[in-house]
């Protein structure tokens, strides 16, 4: 966990009272293995003093259901499903941006900020860093073959994608200018990656990560999300009229089948959207509002509205829609919470929104289990 001083620079002395150590790198270090429930660490020079006080928590139990948040400004919070209490927080060392976790309870999240991806394996609970992984925005891993994609704001003076395998070795391919949102197709061994800054979306070979084709989708594609046949990609338009862009955001539904894929359905104009979940069974689209406490419920079929736009909390990001609970997760970055909705009615559940870390910007689900 890295140690920072707020109130006065560098250089100051750090002393640490508890378990762990302070590695040269500026770190606070907690052991593997040990019986102590907290740690004192304190810092001081001539122009101030400064001390925290860390509950060292147990590591979360997998046969639990729990709510993994990329917290922006804390690292990984993770929560209870039943109850959503928190049980923890794994700090990252960075700026998490996305959060994933697969079926074999590997948590993958990014470091927007910075260039490593980490790695966190619930059982045996386990954490380890992949250099090389800069400025990753969204994450997501292929159930079938467990390689970990995430996408790169800025490769090579452009942006990219990078693919790190089960063994951690890593791959990376330039897709565009800023590439930003990801879906895999695990069927053709696909990964669609939304170049936001050139308004494509590029299409990438799993197992050369080469980068098979590229077309035109909307302007600012910020979001992708594939429906499960792999025929359909819903696409949203991060702009808005009262933005710079000046133009209206949208979401759009692009066919795939077609040698070279076309959109065939697009919402009317949205104020600001961002992220977008999918229900299939519902046939429903839901897309987040940057610009207001609203998400948007869109037929996916043909993009309209079907409902007024269910109110939530202040600054909605990436949504999550949980098929198996049937509930949609809604991180809001400017209220620190997430809100919670039933997939069946659209009403909140109860006990949301709940607390969590700060500037709260995507959520992944793990399903308990047994044993």
């Amino acid at each position: 966990m890295p140690v920072r001083v707020s109130g006065f620079s560098a250089p100051y002395h750090v002393a640490l009272l508890g378990p762990g150590s302070l590695a040269s790198s500026g770190s606070y270090e907690i052991p593997r293995q040990t019986d102590a429930v907290g740690a004192f660490l304190v810092a001081g020079n001539a122009d101030g003093l400064a001390a925290a006080r860390l509950r060292i928590a147990a590591p979360p139990d997998p046969r639990r259901g729990l709510l993994i948040v990329a917290s922006y400004d804390d690292g990984i919070v993770v929560h209870d499903s039943r109850d959503f209490s928190v049980l923890g927080v794994l700090t990252t060392g960075g700026a998490p941006s996305d959060a994933a976790v697969d079926d074999l309870g590997r948590i993958a999240a990014t470091d927007t900020q910075g260039s490593q991806l980490l790695l966190a394996t619930l059982s045996p609970w386990g954490v380890v860093r992949v250099d090389g992984v800069i400025f990753g925005d969204d994450v997501a891993i292929d159930g079938a073959n467990h390689n970990v994609f995430v996408t790169n704001r800025d490769l090579d003076g452009s942006g990219g994608l990078t693919r790190i395998a089960p063994d951690g070795a890593t791959a990376r391919v330039v897709t565009g200018a800023t590439a930003e949102g990801l879906a895999i197709d695990q069927a053709r061994r696909l990964v669609y990656v939304a170049n936001t800054n050139d308004g494509t979306v590029a299409v990438v070979d799993q197992a050369s990560m080469r980068r098979a084709r590229r077309f035109n989708a909307v302007p600012r594609v910020f979001s992708l999300v594939l429906s499960p046949d792999g025929t359909r990609l819903y696409a949203i338009a991060n702009q808005s009229t009262s933005s710079p862009f000046g133009a209206p955001g949208r979401a759009v539904a692009i066919d795939l089948r077609a040698r070279m894929p076309r959109v065939v359905a697009h919402s009317a104009a949205l104020t600001f959207p961002l992220g977008a979940a999918l229900d299939s069974r519902s046939q429903r689209l839901f897309v987040t509002d940057e610009a207001l406490a609203e998400v948007y419920v869109l037929d996916a079929r043909t993009l309209r509205e079907q409902r007024a736009p269910l109110q939530t909390c202040q600054t909605p990001w990436k949504p999550t829609y949980d098929s198996v609970a049937r509930r949609l997760y809604v991180p809001c970055a400017g209220a620190d919470r997430i809100d919670v909705f039933d997939g069946g009615t659209l009403r909140r559940v109860a006990g949301a929104p709940f607390r969590t870390g700060g500037y709260p910007l995507a959520v992944a689900i793990w399903h308990s289990r047994s044993g």
